[in-house]
């Protein structure tokens, strides 16, 4: 009598696009986002005839805000490009 060899079929694996790590760097990304934009608001005044153009075109709203939303951007669109690691499944 032959014997039946039981072969296991190999069905494709359904993963994911993303990774926890490429959650973990886009929330990384998201809260960069925020914070620049957090820095940026502000500098208003109560007075509609009062202009304070020191606090309100500062370092801080001009410079360093965008530099901090660029990055942010940039960490987003790193976590959405970055491959996950391919895993060695040779169950040998």
């Amino acid at each position: 009598m032959a014997k039946k060899e039981n072969k296991k079929q190999e069905s494709p694996q359904s993963s994911f696009a993303f990774t926890r790590e490429n959650y973990k760097i886009m929330l990384v990304g998201i809260a960069l986002l925020v914070i620049g934009f957090l820095l940026m608001i502000g500098g208003g005044s109560d007075d509609p005839n009062k202009f304070t153009g020191d606090e309100l075109f500062s370092f801080r709203r001009i410079t360093l805000s965008p530099i901090v939303i660029l990055i942010g951007f940039v960490v987003v669109l790193f976590a959405i490009m970055k491959k996950p690691k391919e895993e060695n499944t040779s169950g040998e």
